[in-house]
């Protein structure tokens, strides 16, 4: 299935100075955030304690906060979790006091509200275990990105493999950015879908970036801005319906999917409509700019062999 019938016409790359000043705005605008806000790293990273109670009536937020910061929690986050029964609270450790110990005041604090509430779950993660999950998990955006270059690089040329490792840090940082900016938690299934935002936006890319070489060496006639044109255009029926089909897909988990999944879902979200921007735009006038051209991409003719033998 196609969105449009024939190939349209749209001038991508004659907007493309509009696209750069966008794309820098927002990346002006994102590194600012991380830089003065940070990450609102969550319970995987920062280590503490987390505790699921359920109540068997819907319980107001701000009266769980007052029991608990009586009862000495006043950082406590507190939060529903799927229902207004259900409550998630996460507690920063404490060097003088047990885990154990932690969770089983603020249960006890929370059951001042109702006796009958239910704990549901405590989970702990140590200081240690966080840090080294911050350190692994930029590492591993890391290596996704050399890796990335390389192939690219092996597949292509190196100056399309430029081109996609730009468009990647571009979707990463608006991506993690927008978490920054508003200071939605950042933990592990929300780094996981910022790696799955990364091979989602290469996927798009390479698919462009096949078109590109493809037309570089069939067009005879035509300039560098006129082929990647050509190329976008072709492309932008099967951009599009990716991109639409697998929005329906995030806005139904991030609607129906409960609290836990959220920050997934956001995630995804976000990283699909920046990599579909960014595909069209940030990589191929990445490409453009670093001045590709048909004798860079014509295929290698193999000289004949002449058998000198009488």
């Amino acid at each position: 299935m196609q969105i449009f019938k024939k190939a349209p016409h749209f001038d991508f790359m004659g907007k493309r100075k509009f696209a750069i000043v966008f794309s820098l705005l927002l990346m002006a605008v994102s590194i600012g955030s991380l830089a003065v806000r940070g990450l609102n790293f969550g319970l995987d990273f920062t280590g503490g304690t987390l505790i699921e109670v359920g109540y068997a009536q819907p319980v107001d937020l701000q009266q769980v906060r007052g029991a608990l910061d009586k009862a000495g929690f006043g950082d406590a986050v507190v939060q529903h979790f799927g229902t207004a029964k259900d409550v998630l609270v996460r507690l920063a450790p404490r060097d003088d006091v047990e885990s154990a110990e932690l969770s089983d005041r603020a249960f006890r604090a929370m059951q001042t509200l109702d006796p009958s509430a239910d704990l549901r779950r405590v989970e702990f993660v140590g200081p240690q275990v966080g840090d080294e999950l911050t350190e692994d998990g930029g590492m591993a955006m890391l290596y996704a990105l050399i890796g990335i270059l390389i192939y690219v690089g092996l597949r292509f040329e190196y100056r399309f493999a430029l081109g996609a490792v730009i468009a990647l840090v571009h979707d990463v940082l608006i991506t993690i950015g927008v978490f920054s900016l508003f200071q939605v938690e950042f933990d592990l299934p929300v780094l996981a879908a910022v790696l799955a935002v990364i091979g989602y936006s290469l996927n798009d890319t390479i698919v462009v970036f096949d078109r590109i070489r493809e037309n570089f060496r069939k067009m005879r006639k035509g300039e560098s801005q006129e082929i990647i044109n050509s190329s976008l255009n072709q492309t932008l029926s099967r951009t599009l319906m990716t991109s639409m089909t697998t929005l329906m897909v995030l806005l139904a988990l991030f609607i129906f999917g409960g609290e836990i999944i959220h920050g997934f879902a956001l995630a995804l979200i976000i990283g699909v409509l920046i990599g579909t921007y960014s595909s069209i735009y940030v990589a191929s006038t990445s490409v453009l700019m670093l001045g590709v051209s048909k004798a860079d991409l014509m295929a290698v003719k193999k000289e004949d062999v002449v058998d000198d033998r009488p």
